[in-house]
């Protein structure tokens, strides 16, 4: 390019107020020489230069001078915060180079195996953002459809884990935990790390937010204390306190799986594969050496078979095994879900109450985090297989585990949090049973898709209160649970999902569904 054409291909850098989800979208007036002349084409994938730094955007037009002008670059808020130069930079734009892994991706397409290599070149074009929606969404459609085989579920997930930061705490275990998810109120972590830190093991937790769900523990521990901090504070904290529970979305880990969850997500493709490389990927590039892994398994949850669960565990093993991870895979009660809330100020109350050991703290939500813990203690040199529950009843028991979870809050930055009169919406309604009987099934999919009708997890205070649990016995008119909402839309929403269905099945005893799972 010459001179004179990088001097026409200047504009000016707008800031537009549009969230794409980890997709950087630039946006160029219609009437721009620049567009005009070089021939763009929406939805074409651009370079975008700006003070020594560039970054790759999927095209745009737009014919409104409100949102850019004929010589102005737009740049929605991911791509703004990628490209980090202020508004009103001048930025150059060209074509960009089409990515190199697109053959690869034409074969997967077309059915075939892909080796190493492919997998490595077509993993870093996507976490380079050289991928368009479309492309992404073919290549996570054909991993799904022609079902990835174990070779390949470890060549994706090793690429991943190479792509963006990759930790490492000079230690040995360094210990974590994660659930496959699909399960309301299952907020173990935030009780499994202090256990397992109060123990002196080194458990750095980085979590998610939620996205389809009604609350992650990000979601959750946000009510307690600060998530998002800088790397630096991070790491000091993991140090002085073995454990912390924050924010893993600015930490840069498996920067490719974020981008492939933008399309996985609204498609409802959760596809074993892509789940097992989305995992330990990022455990991997986290430090992490030793993986518990919680699969809940029932009719409502992920996964519904213990044939399917058996399969996805041993895909697991196999993968963590060639990555060296040592790994242990449980699988627990996914029938129902966990503790009382769900949603953010209620998941948190339900875990400072196990913490604090309340008389009311829920007590499935204690159990299943105390054998989880457990698990994990047995990780480590000192502790003998089959004693690891005794030892985190003890921790959790003596007040060791809240008083750990106090140090991590502090160091993290505390917040207001009163678990006997948490921040609910002022909004509610009763949902009460119809007819008397047993519980004997607990809809986990409903159940969530109320809550997040109701507002949670952005309005933290909105979500559900359980009542009533699987196995008990109900009067008609009893209160199976409250919805709590911030706005009367959302209380309306809810309120229209309630009545489509309560999630809650009321028959004879022997009608309760049977638990199929082992520890």
């Amino acid at each position: 390019m010459s001179k004179s054409s990088n001097k026409t291909m200047q504009l000016t850098l707008k800031r537009v107020g549009i969230d794409t989800y980890r997709e950087n979208v630039a946006y160029l007036h219609r009437d721009c020489d620049i567009y005009r002349a070089e021939g763009f084409q929406a939805l074409a994938k651009i370079e975008v230069q700006a003070n020594g730094k560039r970054i790759l955007a999927s095209l745009n037009v737009v014919d409104d001078t409100s949102i850019v002008g004929c010589q102005q670059l737009g740049l929605s808020e991911e791509a703004f915060a990628m490209l980090g130069v202020a508004d009103g930079s001048a930025v150059t734009v060209s074509p960009a180079e089409p990515a190199r892994s697109i053959p690869a991706l034409h074969r997967k397409i077309a059915g075939e195996r892909l080796n190493a290599d492919d997998f490595q070149r077509i993993v870093q074009d996507i976490a380079n953002h050289r991928y368009s929606k479309i492309e992404l969404t073919a290549f996570v459609v054909a991993c799904n459809q022609g079902e990835l085989d174990r070779e390949e579920v470890f060549f994706l997930s090793d690429a991943m884990s190479k792509v963006g930061r990759h930790l490492d705490w000079h230690e040995h275990p360094v210990v974590d935990k994660h659930c496959i998810g699909g399960i309301p109120g299952n907020r173990t972590s935030m009780l499994v790390v202090p256990i397992v830190a109060a123990h002196g093991m080194l458990c750095p937790k980085t979590s998610s937010r939620a996205i389809t769900s009604p609350a992650g523990t990000a979601d959750t521990m946000e009510l307690l204390a600060n998530v998002d901090m800088p790397f630096a504070l991070l790491t000091d904290i993991v140090h002085r306190h073995r454990g912390c529970l924050a924010w893993g979305g600015s930490s840069d880990l498996s920067p490719a799986d974020d981008v492939l969850i933008s399309v996985e997500r609204p498609l409802s493709i959760d596809s074993p594969g892509q789940m097992v490389a989305s995992i330990l990927s990022k455990k991997v590039a986290a430090g992490s050496t030793h993986l518990l892994l919680d699969i809940p398994l029932g009719p409502t949850a992920k996964v519904r078979s213990m044939p399917e669960a058996q399969k996805l565990r041993k895909l697991f093993e196999f993968v963590a095994k060639r990555m060296g991870i040592t790994i242990d895979v449980v699988i627990t009660d996914g029938r129902q879900p966990i503790g009382r809330g769900i949603g953010p100020a209620l998941e948190a109350r339900d875990v400072m109450q196990v913490l604090q050991n309340h008389a009311q703290a829920p007590d499935d939500l204690r159990q299943k985090a105390l054998r989880l813990a457990g698990r994990m203690l047995e990780f480590a040199p000192d502790v003998r297989g089959g004693d690891g529950f005794a030892i985190a009843r003890d921790i959790l028991d003596s007040g060791r585990a809240l008083s750990k979870m106090q140090d991590i809050i502090a160091a993290q930055g505390k917040k207001d949090f009163d678990p006997d009169a948490p921040p609910l919406s002022k909004l509610s309604f009763d949902i009460c049973a119809a007819a008397s009987g047993t519980v004997i099934a607990i809809d986990n999919v409903q159940l969530a898709r109320i809550a997040r009708s109701a507002g949670a997890p952005r309005a933290k205070g909105s979500g559900v209160d359980l009542m009533v649990k699987l196995g008990e016995q109900v009067t008609q008119g009893q209160l199976l649970y409250k919805v709590y909402a911030a706005f009367p839309t959302e209380l309306a929403f809810a309120r229209q999902a309630c009545e489509r269905s309560s999630g809650y099945s009321i028959g004879p005893a022997e009608a309760l569904q049977p638990l199929f799972v082992e520890y």
